[in-house]
């Protein structure tokens, strides 16, 4: 974070619910920061950083800077709906994920 700002999320490992392929945890968490990113880069159309390291289950995503006022809106409130989101997977399933804000 920078003051209030949600810059980036990083998402590492398996959650080990279950195998690999059948982890609903898992797949929730992927599914959901996949769905920011597409609306991130292909429907905003901006151009934020997203790393991919599959052989260490890591996705990473950061937000452009100098955005404009819309933008910067549309982004923070997606950026807040998925700490909410993954903050509410969390509660359901306290074992097999952890969420930090740094």
């Amino acid at each position: 974070m920078e003051g209030s700002r949600i810059v980036s999320l990083t998402s590492e490992g398996h959650s080990g619910y279950a195998e690999e392929g059948e982890d609903i945890v898992c797949a929730s968490i992927s599914s959901v920061i996949g769905l920011t990113v597409c609306a991130v880069n292909t429907v905003l159309g901006l151009a934020a950083s997203v790393k991919i390291d599959p052989e260490h289950a890591r996705i990473s995503l950061h937000l452009p800077g100098g955005l404009s006022e819309e933008d910067e809106h549309t982004c923070q409130t997606l950026m807040a709906s998925l700490m909410v989101y993954l903050s509410e997977l969390h509660d359901e399933y306290p074992d097999y994920i952890t969420v930090m804000e740094v």
